[in-house]
């Protein structure tokens, strides 16, 4: 790679950092692991960087990068582990979990989710992409982001709502 080539990276990706962080957080719901993601598709990033001006979009393409690099994660054997929080698997809390209740944020519902749906629902809302663009980025049909965006919304506010019901609890 050329100096004016390398430094163009370290510009871009000096950038770019911090939201990557954030985004592969938010669909893999772990800072170390999200770190360790985001630097293996810098590993990969790095060997195409001298063709990235076959890429239409390069943050797209490195969105997609990312998000398939946390569903590629969740697949691994080591990885298949349980998260075990305070709630049910029903979702429902009681009345003595009143403490756990005001701990719930968007964060704690976007793990209900799994790992296609909370990819599809953070490229879509946080990384604010269009259908065709989540859809691009995933290697799916529109059709498929459409409705998995569907579903993945219809659970967070089945969440949200049960959220707020328990919070009335005296």
């Amino acid at each position: 790679m050329t100096t004016s080539d390398e430094a163009a990276f370290r510009d871009y990706v000096g950038a770019r950092m911090a939201a990557w962080r954030r985004t592969a957080y938010l669909m893999c719901r772990d800072w170390h692991l999200a770190d360790d993601l985001v630097g293996t598709v810098l590993g990969k990033l790095y060997r195409r960087w001298r063709r990235r001006s076959e890429i239409n979009d390069v943050d797209a393409y490195v969105n997609g990068m990312l998000a398939r690099a946390v569903i590629d994660e969740t697949r691994r054997p080591w990885r298949r582990e349980r998260l075990v929080d305070e709630f049910p698997a029903d979702g429902t809390v009681d009345a003595a979990d009143a403490n756990s209740v005001d701990r719930l944020t968007l964060d704690s519902y976007l793990a209900r989710l799994g790992p296609r749906r909370r990819a599809v629902l953070v490229l879509r809302f946080y990384c604010d992409l269009s259908v065709e663009e989540t859809a691009d980025v995933l290697g799916v049909s529109l059709g498929t982001v459409k409705s998995q965006t569907a579903r993945g919304l219809e659970t967070l506010r089945a969440l949200s709502s049960t959220h707020h019901e328990m919070r009335r609890i005296p």
